[in-house]
């Protein structure tokens, strides 16, 4: 009979591994398949910007906004998909060490150990990994973003689970471990504003120059140069911003696509400072 051959033990524990092994990549295809399918959802949604005009300049910011969504979710389902693999497959060889009599006591304690003295000596880069993955899913800042992450300040390079390369105005390069990052200023991250502070005399007839500067604005806001690729509101004129012993100080703010404030803040000055020459109203000097 069958059962009685010498082989038949053999033939039936080959036969359960060949089964884990089976039962291990399909579940482990499975996993992936969910995962990917969640990444997709999660790298596809509506627009962010719905509240503001439509026109280019906010098609722009959707378009960043979305392909900033889809790095972010590809990168989030890679790191699952890896843990998914490693749990997976762990256990499956476990399972099979398990079926081929092989001890596997001793094997869980040594890991154990060693992973108890790889986390004491791996901390700072496990708190890299947790920080860059929460950095990540909370969309933080990203690649193109100008943050201030408190150890330097410039535009985001390269961004990984463990660093964040940044390049400042002087052009000196820095990486930055994210767990070192306790907070980040991001200047660019949906839109910005840029403004500018005009000071002029205390006997300069305030009326003449709010409607200057309001002229001047709905000008910047008809300009389709700016209107469809820079600026995405009207600019305002707050009234005056402040008194010092010299001046009164209107302030003239405009929201902005992400990053283009220092760019409008220097058209600014220059209409400004030419409006209010054609009307004869002097600036102060700071």
């Amino acid at each position: 009979m069958l059962d009685n051959a010498p082989w038949a033990p053999l033939a039936a524990s080959a036969l359960t591994i060949v089964l884990i092994l089976i039962i291990a990549w399909v579940l482990r295809r499975v996993a992936h398949r969910v995962i990917t399918k969640v990444v997709n959802r999660a790298a596809t949604g509506g627009s962010l910007t719905s509240r503001f005009r439509k026109g280019i300049a906010v098609d722009s910011i959707d378009a960043l906004l979305n392909e900033r969504r889809r790095q972010r979710a590809e990168t989030m389902g890679s790191v699952l998909k890896s843990v998914a693999s490693v749990v997976i497959l762990g256990t499956a060889a476990l399972t099979v060490l398990d079926r081929l009599t092989i001890p596997i006591a001793p094997l869980l304690t040594s890991v154990g150990i060693l992973g108890v003295a790889v986390g004491f000596g791996a901390q700072e880069l496990v708190k890299d990994f947790i920080a860059g993955m929460f950095m990540l899913l909370e969309d933080q800042y990203g690649v193109g973003d100008v943050i201030d992450a408190g150890a330097a300040v410039g535009t985001v390079e390269a961004v990984t689970l463990r660093i964040t390369r940044l390049r400042d105005a002087d052009g000196r390069v820095w990486y930055v471990r994210n767990g070192t990052i306790s907070r980040v200023g991001n200047e660019s991250q949906g839109w910005s504003r840029a403004y500018v502070d005009v000071p002029v005399p205390y006997d300069a007839d305030l009326v003449s120059v709010r409607a200057v500067l309001e002229h001047l604005g709905e000008e910047l806001w008809a300009d389709t140069e700016f209107r469809e690729a820079k600026i995405v509101e009207t600019p305002q004129v707050f009234g005056v911003e402040q008194l010092s012993d010299s001046s009164l100080v209107f302030r003239v703010s405009v929201k902005t696509v992400p990053a283009a404030q220092a760019e409008v803040s220097r058209e600014l000055r220059l209409r400004i400072k030419t409006a209010l020459d054609e009307a004869g109203i002097p600036l102060v000097a700071g």
